[in-house]
């Protein structure tokens, strides 16, 4: 691809909610922490191990692990002791909440997924 053809790519997948946008990559930057966060954004009352949310993801329990950690770190997700066992749930951060409900939303937008897509991509390299 010619430099131009690539530069107007990435103008056209910048434009969108420059909120979303910060979001996207700061904070749901893989496939993982996207599925993350649909499932506490559709479960807000969870409060669970790495090894359930992969079994209901579908997903390897290490890859899980590394996304929620991840998410804690990042402040949407807190993690805690129980019990002897760590457990996730979402924060209680009426902006962070907000800001799950708005990108999942978007996310029902197909231009919005490829657009994520695309950033998620880019992100990996």
């Amino acid at each position: 691809m010619m430099e131009t053809e690539l530069d107007l790519t990435g103008r056209l997948m910048a434009d969108m909610n420059p909120t979303l946008l910060e979001f996207l990559r700061a904070k749901v930057n893989s496939f993982v922490k996207w599925d993350l966060v649909r499932f506490f954004h559709d479960n807000p009352h969870t409060t669970d191990t790495a090894d359930n949310i992969a079994r209901y993801a579908g997903r390897s329990v290490e890859t899980i692990r590394t996304g929620l950690a991840e998410l804690a770190q990042d402040g949407v997700l807190e993690e805690s002791q129980l019990g002897g066992m760590v457990v996730y749930s979402l924060v209680s951060d009426d902006r962070i909440r907000e800001m799950l409900e708005q990108f999942v939303k978007a996310s029902d937008d197909r231009q919005f997924r490829v657009k994520a897509i695309y950033h998620i991509i880019r992100g990996m390299r």
